[in-house]
């Protein structure tokens, strides 16, 4: 798995070292609607990180608590799953 990252991550590294180093300087016109693709982008990525690192941390906080034998429900009140139900007229 460890190859597999690091092969991924030379690629793009040398896929991008191309782009930068070879690439041709160009003049275009940028429809606002590209730049709505790119935000929606930008914005993707940012919110899959951001759910991406909260699945590690809790991933990672489960297993501290595990080793330092720490209860997470440990201070928190539970309440039964009792109905009581009655024949009481409640306006009376």
């Amino acid at each position: 798995m460890k190859k597999l990252i690091r092969l991924s991550a030379m690629t793009l590294f040398t896929c991008v070292a191309a782009m930068l180093f070879f690439g041709i300087n160009g003049s275009a016109y940028i429809d606002p609607s590209v730049m709505t693709y790119l935000i929606q982008g930008i914005a993707t990525i940012v919110i899959a990180v951001g759910a991406g690192l909260g699945i590690y941390f809790r991933r990672a906080k489960r297993k501290i608590n595990e080793k330092l034998n720490i209860e997470e429900n440990r201070n928190k009140e539970v309440e039964s799953d009792e109905i009581v139900v009655t024949d009481e007229d409640p306006q009376a």
